[in-house]
């Protein structure tokens, strides 16, 4: 596997070292961010099969998860067994070093290894330290495992997903982890403000994948206190505003359209052929409209179902009504609004070109950036715990025959 070179430009987390003890999804994304904005992410595995997401899903020809490539980017991979004296001895020598510490092992575990907040406090009081679980660090839930899908569940956000007549569905993603993830980052960027004032000290950042899960569920809470009203899961539309649904035209193609402003109902109506519906003065407002939005959508429907799609959406962009289609990867890795904006980077790995995503957001002055993707297991033992900690070849050497690294 051969590292990109990394390019010129600022980033504004240059000069933050991040360590990163955690595997799969909700951690791991946390400093893949950090990374691609400039953190020096040193990332601990263990030594034998490393993090698990390094065998996950479609696997290339070496056995490598193409995901890893893009999780892991600007990573530099450290083996440690933590379940050894030595190795833990290691790892907390790299966190009394680091700005940033980002775990996502269940509550408890690594105050067992002796790594936990308070222990290192002591010798590194400035260190922000971030903590991803299912539950929360705290709570009567708190030492149960949390995936992100039962997660998603416990947060309430299967509840209103799907349709009202068949089992809760969940998209083919792990929205709960990157949730979690974005959460996270949010955390530690407002620690290392905090930290950044007179004599600031670093703190503990505890993210709960059900809580960032229940973070974004709109206007449930209140309108159940102030109405008794619990949102149902609702197919394709979105309770209470109307018209946004999926329709599929005539080749086909499901097409999305919002028409739920009032002035941009009247144009959709009139580029549909209902200038009827577009002046009905009970449809006038979104209150109207959610009362009669059967009818609404059938005539929408109607409209669709006689054109191809691509037309649907010609007609639809003339006029300035929000309307799009679904695309999957296929279609957005050849996207020319996808490639302007650059949201499609190529990593080469063993001498071969990948494609892998960009991380969002784009910074005008100090964007972030790809240097390499995702590094073979321990790739960096010696640059890290030759060059950081100082161990000499012999040390290294015996470090390896005992399994520790």
């Amino acid at each position: 596997m051969t590292d990109a070179k990394p390019a010129a430009g600022r980033r504004p987390l240059d000069g933050v070292r991040v360590l990163e003890m955690g595997q799969l999804i909700a951690g791991p994304f946390t400093t893949s961010v950090l990374g691609y904005f400039g953190a020096e992410v040193i990332k601990i595995e263990p030594p034998k099969g490393g993090d698990p997401l390094r065998v996950w899903r479609t696997l290339a020809d070496d056995g490598t998860s193409f995901w890893w490539r893009s999780m892991a980017r600007n990573k530099k991979s450290v083996t440690l067994d933590l379940r050894s004296d030595e190795g833990r001895a290691i790892a907390k020598q790299l966190a009394l070093k680091a700005d940033v510490l980002v775990e996502n092992f269940l509550p408890g575990r690594m105050e067992e290894w002796g790594l936990g907040p308070e222990d290192l406090k002591p010798e590194n009081p400035k260190l922000v330290y971030a903590r991803v679980s299912g539950y929360g660090q705290t709570g009567p839930n708190a030492q149960k495992p949390g995936y992100a899908s039962v997660c998603e569940g416990f947060g309430g956000f299967r509840y209103v997903n799907g349709f009202p007549d068949r089992p809760a569905v969940r998209p083919n993603l792990s929205l709960g982890d990157t949730l979690a993830s974005l959460q996270a980052v949010i955390g530690i960027l407002l620690a290392l403000v905090e930290r950044g004032k007179v004599e600031g000290m670093g703190q503990v950042v505890d993210v709960a994948i059900y809580e960032a899960v229940f973070g974004v569920m709109e206007g449930v809470v209140p309108e159940f206190d102030g109405a008794g009203l619990v949102r149902e899961p609702s197919g394709s539309t979105l309770t209470g505003i109307v018209p946004t649904n999926v329709y599929r035209a005539k080749d086909g193609q499901q097409v999305i359209i919002g028409g739920n402003g009032d002035s941009i109902f009247k144009r959709l109506m009139i580029a549909a052929g209902r200038p009827d519906m577009a002046d009905d003065p009970r449809l006038e407002n979104n209150a109207g409209r959610v009362e009669h939005e059967k009818a609404i959508d059938d005539a929408l429907a109607a409209w669709t179902a006689t054109l191809p799609g691509a037309e649907v959406i010609r007609i639809l962009e003339e006029v300035r009504v929000p309307v799009g289609p679904i695309y999957s990867v296929r279609d957005m890795v050849s996207d020319p609004q996808y490639l302007a904006r650059g949201m499609i980077e190529t990593v080469e790995v063993d001498g071969k070109p990948l494609k892998i995503p960009a991380i969002g957001p784009r910074l005008a002055d100090t964007p972030g950036r790809t240097d390499w993707p995702g590094p073979a297991l321990g790739a960096h033992n010696d640059e890290v715990l030759g060059g950081l900690l100082g161990m000499n070849a012999g040390v290294l050497s015996s470090l390896r025959a005992k399994g520790v690294v």
